[in-house]
């Protein structure tokens, strides 16, 4: 499922995702994703109004899914 999260194109040099751009690359929906986003389980920069998810950030969390903020219930 790694390829879901790798981006493509243009997405490559950029620095940062919008929250629905992050869904789409995680195969989520929006709304779960602005869920994980207000939850802290999906790392966000807020600028203004704007959430962004930082490429760095999300590549890191994927990369170690078990050291992240979210608890197993």
């Amino acid at each position: 499922m790694a390829a879901a999260s790798e981006p493509t194109g243009e997405n490559r040099d950029r620095l940062c995702f919008t929250i629905p751009e992050t869904a789409r690359m995680l195969g989520i929906s929006r709304g779960l994703a602005y869920e994980l986003a207000r939850s802290g389980q999906l790392p966000v920069l807020r600028l203004g109004k704007r959430l962004l998810v930082p490429k760095r950030a999300l590549e890191k969390m994927l990369e170690n899914p078990g050291d992240g903020s979210s608890s197993q219930h």
